[in-house]
This record gives structure tokens, C-alpha cells and sequence, in this order.
């Protein structure tokens, strides 16, 4: 006998395996399919038992559909109920049930895909009814200076919409009648190489072709449709240029113009090689341009090649060769050569004996007055009473030889000479060259000087120092002359200290309720008698203090609102010296985000009464942390510097930039105003409007368009209504309409 947990066990695991799922049935429709409704596809695997059942037709999602699908319950056949259009469904994903009356499935879901086939019901359009085009004389055959659009709304990749292009005609068909050539699958337009050779020739000015694109390939069948193509004769503008000269170290703004090019045909793309390549660009419109200082130390000569290309990458004539000559500056100091060990001389040498011969490097361009380079004594000097000296150089060749004085034993000189380039001339550089000569026996005691203690421009802004050289030696003869002595004038340079106060930081308690202007403690310098301040607060963003300008008095400026007991809040006092600030600077904008250019920044050197004489001036930010955080300074000359900003993103309003400029011991304020902005795509700054009158809302715009759709939408009712009429008047049906009947 059976246990029953047993029997349970094999009762019970038949109900929980799950069901296989069917695969899925794939039915292809014709599209606008011409005979009667409606058309039988495929008839389903539906089971036997279940003829009590209900078949349930519905989407992919499982919802029912109500679109042009139905099944027929007698037969089990699936039937489409009107013609499809692949272009506005290509496919159709369905599912199909057998249910009983209360939803529990007893067959299925029986997924189905009905494939829409396309027909070749749609004619090919170009983009555009005319084409205009300019061709420039020169242009090479086989590249393309004009490429034809057009599109067929068939299946992709299917023969409906595999498209070719043709020329019909060509209006004047002089000097040839090929003077172009269409490349059939893109389109793309082109000269011939007959009718480059007779472009040269041709007189006229414009040709009209009449093009043509047709569907289904290369077969002879398919839809066509046509365009015109003027295309105009255009001068050659690719002509070479010039060598190009440009300085090294150039001191501009960058990019800097430096030529351009032009291609008069059109739809161009410049593109430029640099050999070697160096720091050079172009831009859409031909426009040459360096980028950042060249150095013709590194790199004295530049090969550019710009070339003009059709939206390919295809150039249209040869490449234009430019040639960048970088000339020298003399931004080069003589090198003087290593020096070597020290040089012994022979006591009693004559006159005229080679010591040594100097050969110091410029780097400058070799031949010109920047490298040449001239020698001269500096030390030993003459003395005084005495002619001649004990060395001699020749400015030209370097060579250092003896004079007519004569050397003593044991002399150890070191020898300096200026190494000049310019040929000595004014505004050149130099450097100094040490020879060390030996005279037989060294001495090596250094003569000794007295050192200073330091020095008070209050107690005395001068010193005269009397310096005595005295020898080791004891002297035989008379005593040291007027030459073992020299006076040296020290003049004593004051500096300003920064401003500073008697405390580093202050601190003060104040009621919640304090009424605006209460008192709560003053600023004060540490030397009050002798200097005079001015006051600011730099980062009360609550606006609740204010403080006096002179005084240093600080006050409630407003009801202490929003401020909790215990609760502290700290400024930032900034002190100036009063005669040190400028009056503003005129405002200037930049943008944000952040472009590439900035604002420059003058000295205040043409004011009589800020400055005494000219620069050099140095630049720095105020001491604000926010300032330094927003904002980039930097010099560009002894006079100038270039303000710009230094975050990507800065609040767009007029900000006060303090800039301290500071010459010889004199410091000034600079108080420059910017307006940051967002700007347009040409840099110009965009101010906020409000809306034109007569200008439609949003609300009207929205009622037009509900409207306009309304009134297509009953258009199209009226259409299929009087079509659909029309169908069921027709009594001849196909047989292929006859549904047929289910094998019992």
C-alpha cells in the first residue's frame, strides 16, 4: 500500500513545474496592402480543450489592444483590420491568451511579431530645391567642393531607400559639357579632370546644373526627384605669401595676428602644420596667429603649411608654404669662459707677454652687432700719478698681456674684465670675467676692513668712511701716500614700515537689543602721534557694524537681527595709510565664466603728487583673502600689469579691486572697479530686459497650438470616414478575404 505523503508528493509536483513558454510566431504584412479587410495572417496552435475558454488578444505590455489586430474565435486565426504603413510602425509585438471567464489563464501567452514589409512608397527629397555653391579657379579634379543631401523615409538599408545621384543637364555646356562629375552614392560634387583643365579657359561665370536622385539603386525602376545646383566662378585667392619676420619676446597680447590666408571658394577648412612645430594657429577665417613669445635661441626659423579643405579633409589646391622668421634680440648676456686655474707669471716678464686669452659666448645671432663682443680693463685701475698700467687688453681679440709697469714677487691679482656685446655700445648687456695671476710667490693675506655697526636714518642719513690699506709687511722708505686711502660715502636708505595697530586682534560683548550707532570699541595705530589711518571693514556680511573712517570708532550700524546670545561674529579690519589710496579707477567688465582676456593696470607715475620720477613700479592684491581668491595679477612691465580672474565662476556684478603699487619706498592704493558679466559669444557683456510688449505668451502660444492640432485632427476624422464609406461600397472581394475553417 501507497503512503499518502507519497501519493501527496506526486500529485502536488506536477502542479508547481512551470509551464514551457511557446516561442514566439513571426507574421509579415505587406505594407499598404490593396485587397479587401480583414486579412487573415496565421492561424494559432490553440488547444483543443479549451473551447469553454475566451481568446484575449492584447499588447506586449499585456494591456488589450485596440489597434488593427483582432482574432477570429471560430477559426483561431489572427486577422489584421485595415492597411499599415511600415514608416509609422515597422513592428508590432502581441500576445495571445486563452482565459477563463473569471482571468485564470488556461493557454498561452502566445507572443506573435507582425513585421510590417516595406514597399517602396516613398519619393527621395533633397534637402534643398536650389544649391549654391562657389568654386575657385585652381581647385583641384576629383575633390569634392559641394555635397548633395537628400533622404528616402523607406526601410533603411533595403533597395527602397538605396539612393544614387546623377547630373541631367549642365547650363552653358561650354568650353565641355563634363565640366563636373557627381559621385552616385554620396553625392558628392566634383570638377573633371576635362573640366579642370578648361576652367582656366571658360569665360562664363556661372553654371546651372540640373541634378537628379533616384531610389532602388542602380535599378531602372524607383521614385526620382530633382534640384538645381548654381555654382559661380570665383577668382583664385591662394596665393603665396611673404616671408614672415617676428621678433623675439615679443611683448603683446597673445594670440597675435600675424597673417592671413583666404580660399574665395566655399565651404573651406583651414588646417595648419608648423616644421618644426612651434606655437602657431589658424582660425575658420584664415587668420594666422602666434601664440605665446618665441625664442630664436631655441628655434630661429619656422616652415608652415596651411592648407584648404573640403568638410572631408581633402585639400583643394596644393598647400600653402609660409616661411616665420624670428629675429634677434639681444636678450643674450656674454658667457665668459670658465675660469681657469691660476696663471704664473715670471717676475721681470717684459712688456706685452700673453697672460691669457679671452673668448667669451654669446648666444645671439652670430654676425650681428647683439653677439659682438668687446673686452675691457676693469681692475686693476691706474694709479693715480703713475702711467701705464700693468695690464693691457685688446677690446677686439680678448688677449690679456703685460704693461709697461713692472710686478713685484709675491703679487697675486685678480684681473676683471667686461666682456660687452652691442659692441660696447649703450643698452647692451655685459658680464665680468676673472683672470687670477700669480707673480712667483703668493700672498695671500687679504687686506682688512673695519665693519660698521648698523645704521638709523633718524640719527644720521649719511656716513663718510675713510678705508686705509696697510701692508703685513713693515714698510723700508717713507709711510703710505694719498693712494693707500679712499673715502666712501654710505648713504643710509629709509624704509616705511607697514601700517600696525596697538592690538593684533579686539574683542567686544553687546547686547542682543543694542539700538543701531551703540559704541563698541575704537582702533587705534600703535604710533598714533606719527602716522594717520584710515579705516574699512572687509567682510561684514551681515552689514551690522560700521566703523569711522579716521577715528577707528566702531558702532552698530543696525539692530543685531537674527543673532543668538553666545553667538560670535568676527570682521576683518583693514588699515591704510591716509595720503597712500588713489582715487577708482574707471570700471571696466569681463566676463564669467572666465575667457581669455583680462584688464591692464597702470602705475600712477604721470601724477606729480604720487609719485616722484618714473617706474619701475611693482603690483601686488590687496591684502583681502577673498580678493586674492577671486582675482590674478600679473606684471607685465615696470609700469603695467594684467588683472583677470582667477576662478572659473565669479559672482557677475561691479567689484572693487584694491591693487597696492609700491616704488622705491612709496607705497599707493589702487582701488580699480570691475563689472563682471555673462557675456555673448563675441564677449559682449548681456544685461537682463524684461518681456516686449506685444509679444505672444506662453499661455496664447499654447491655446494657438491645442487649436491648430484640433482643427488637423477633425480634418483627418472627415478623410478616413468618407474613405472608410467608400471601401464598403466595393463588392468584389479577394479570396484570399474568405476565412477558413477550423479542423475539428
Amino acid at each position: 500500500m501507497v503512503p499518502a505523503w507519497l501519493w501527496l508528493l506526486c500529485v502536488s509536483v506536477p502542479q508547481a513545474l512551470p509551464k514551457a513558454q511557446p516561442a514566439e510566431l513571426s507574421v509579415e504584412v505587406p505594407e499598404n496592402y490593396g485587397g479587401n479587410f480583414p486579412l487573415y495572417l496565421t492561424k494559432l496552435p490553440l488547444p483543443r480543450e479549451g473551447a469553454e475558454g475566451q481568446i484575449v488578444l492584447s499588447g506586449d505590455s499585456g494591456k488589450a489592444t485596440e489597434g488593427p489586430f483582432a482574432m477570429d474565435p471560430d477559426s483561431g486565426f489572427l486577422l489584421v483590420t485595415r492597411a499599415l504603413d511600415r514608416e509609422e510602425q515597422a513592428e508590432y509585438q502581441l500576445q495571445v491568451t486563452l482565459e477563463m471567464q473569471d482571468g485564470h489563464v488556461l493557454w498561452g501567452p502566445q507572443p506573435v511579431l507582425v513585421h510590417v514589409k516595406d514597399e517602396n512608397d516613398q519619393v527621395p527629397h533633397f534637402s534643398q530645391a536650389i544649391y549654391r555653391a562657389r568654386l575657385s579657379r585652381g581647385t583641384r579634379p576629383g575633390i569634392p567642393f559641394l555635397f548633395l543631401e537628400a533622404s528616402d523615409r523607406d526601410e533603411p538599408g533595403t533597395a527602397n531607400s538605396d539612393l544614387r545621384f546623377h547630373i541631367l543637364s549642365q547650363a552653358p555646356a561650354q568650353p565641355s559639357p563634363d565640366m563636373f562629375q557627381l559621385e552616385p552614392r554620396l553625392g558628392a560634387l566634383a570638377l573633371s579632370p576635362k573640366g579642370s583643365t578648361s576652367l582656366d579657359h571658360a569665360l562664363e561665370r556661372t553654371y546651372q546644373l540640373l541634378v537628379q536622385v533616384k531610389d532602388m539603386g542602380d535599378q531602372a525602376s524607383g521614385h526620382q526627384a530633382t534640384a538645381t545646383v548654381e555654382v559661380s566662378i570665383i577668382e583664385s585667392t591662394w596665393v603665396s605669401l611673404e616671408p614672415i619676420h617676428l621678433a623675439e619676446n615679443l611683448k603683446v597680447l597673445y594670440p597675435h595676428h600675424m597673417a592671413q590666408v583666404h580660399w574665395s571658394g566655399g565651404d573651406v577648412h583651414y588646417h595648419l602644420e608648423s616644421h618644426p612645430p612651434g606655437p602657431f594657429e589658424v582660425n575658420a577665417e584664415g587668420n594666422l596667429y602666434v601664440t605665446r613669445e618665441l625664442d630664436r635661441e631655441a628655434q630661429a626659423e619656422y616652415l608652415l603649411q596651411v592648407r584648404a579643405q573640403n568638410s572631408h579633409g581633402e585639400d583643394y589646391a596644393a598647400p600653402l608654404e609660409l616661411h616665420v622668421l624670428v629675429m634677434d634680440e639681444n636678450d643674450n648676456v656674454p658667457i665668459c669662459p670658465p675660469r681657469d686655474p691660476t696663471v704664473s707669471i715670471p717676475e721681470l716678464s717684459p712688456p706685452g707677454t700673453e697672460v691669457t686669452r679671452l673668448s667669451a659666448e654669446d648666444a645671439d645671432a652670430p654676425g650681428s652687432p647683439n653677439s659682438h663682443v668687446v673686452y675691457q680693463l676693469l681692475s686693476p685701475e691706474p694709479e693715480d700719478g703713475v702711467e701705464g698700467r700693468a695690464f693691457q687688453v685688446d677690446p677686439t681679440s680678448g688677449s690679456v698681456t703685460l704693461g709697461v709697469l713692472p710686478l713685484r714677487a709675491g703679487q697675486n691679482i685678480l684681473l676683471l674684465v667686461l666682456a660687452m656685446d652691442l659692441a660696447g655700445a649703450e643698452g647692451g648687456f655685459s658680464s665680468t670675467c676673472e683672470v687670477e695671476v700669480a707673480v712667483t710667490d703668493i700672498n695671500d693675506h687679504a687686506p682688512e676692513f673695519i665693519t660698521s655697526q648698523n645704521l638709523s636714518y633718524e640719527a644720521a642719513p649719511s656716513h663718510e668712511v675713510v678705508v686705509v690699506v696697510q701692508s703685513v709687511a713693515k714698510l723700508v722708505g717713507p709711510g703710505p701716500g694719498p693712494g693707500a686711502t679712499a673715502t666712501v660715502t654710505v648713504l643710509v636708505e629709509r624704509v616705511m614700515p607697514p601700517p600696525k595697530l596697538d592690538q593684533e586682534s579686539y574683542e567686544a560683548s553687546v547686547p542682543i537689543s543694542a539700538p543701531a550707532g551703540s559704541f563698541l570699541l575704537t582702533i587705534q595705530p600703535s604710533d598714533p602721534i606719527s602716522r594717520t589711518l584710515r579705516f574699512s571693514l572687509v567682510n561684514d556680511s551681515e552689514g551690522w557694524l560700521c566703523i569711522e573712517k579716521f577715528s577707528g570708532e566702531v558702532h552698530t550700524a543696525q539692530s543685531l537681527q537674527g543673532a543668538q546670545p553666545g553667538d560670535t561674529y568676527t570682521v576683518l579690519v583693514e588699515a591704510q595709510d591716509t595720503a597712500l589710496t588713489l582715487a577708482p579707477v574707471p570700471s571696466q567688465y569681463l566676463c564669467t565664466p572666465r575667457q581669455d582676456h583680462g584688464l591692464i593696470v597702470s602705475g600712477p607715475s604721470k601724477d606729480p603728487d604720487l609719485a616722484s620720477g618714473h617706474g619701475p613700479y611693482s603690483f601686488t592684491l590687496g591684502p583681502n583673502p577673498t580678493v586674492q581668491r577671486d582675482w590674478r595679477l600679473q606684471t607685465l612691465n615696470g609700469s603695467h600689469a594684467y588683472l583677470t580672474l582667477a576662478l572659473h565662476w565669479v559672482e557677475p556684478r561691479e567689484h572693487i579691486i584694491p591693487v597696492v603699487v609700491s616704488h622705491n619706498a612709496q607705497m599707493w592704493q589702487l582701488l580699480v572697479r570691475v563689472i563682471v558679466c555673462r557675456c555673448n559669444v563675441e564677449g559682449q557683456c548681456m544685461r537682463k530686459v524684461g518681456r516686449m510688449k506685444g509679444m505672444p505668451t506662453k499661455l496664447s502660444a499654447v491655446g494657438i497650438l491645442v487649436g491648430t492640432l484640433v482643427a488637423i485632427g477633425i480634418f483627418l476624422i472627415l478623410i478616413f470616414t468618407h474613405w472608410t464609406m467608400s471601401r464598403k461600397k466595393d463588392p468584389d472581394q479577394p479570396a484570399d478575404s474568405v476565412p477558413l475553417k477550423a479542423t475539428v
